[in-house]
């Protein structure tokens, strides 16, 4: 199950059959069942909260994401999204909001399967990862 859901903000403009679809085809992918997945929008102010809440960090950032299982098989978590943050990073990185927004919902799920960002190597790794979901959804 996969849902979306918004915090303080309007939803954004997302293809949510397609999406979940793409999310669920990632997750398998890399041989993992889907469990319970909620999203939840939100504003920069919304997401420092809960960051420093749940997390005791101090920034913004553009996804928290909060694992609800540790099993190893099934995927299931809480992922909190600024949208303001993606709105940033589109300007700073020079995407399409949609792709911003897509790279980000998809971000969160590939650490859930085994990605990291933690070094240069690893963030480089992630970021084709990304690239290669982010392909499959708008072929």
């Amino acid at each position: 199950m996969i849902r979306f859901q918004t915090i303080d903000v309007m939803m954004p403009n997302i293809e949510q059959a397609k999406v979940k679809s793409w999310i669920e085809s990632v997750i398998e992918a890399n041989g993992k069942r889907v469990g319970e997945l909620y999203y939840y929008f939100c504003s920069d102010d919304k997401l420092l909260e809960i960051n420093n809440q749940r997390l005791g960090h101090d920034f913004y950032t553009d996804i928290c994401t909060f694992p609800l299982t540790d099993c190893e098989t099934i995927v299931s978590s809480e992922f909190c999204i600024s949208l303001d943050r993606v709105a940033e990073n589109c300007l700073t990185f020079g995407r399409s909001f949609q792709s911003e927004l897509h790279r980000v919902i998809i971000h969160g799920v590939l650490h859930l399967v085994g990605f990291d960002d933690l070094t240069e190597e690893d963030e480089k790794e992630m970021r084709q990862q990304e690239e290669k979901c982010l392909d499959i959804l708008f072929k």
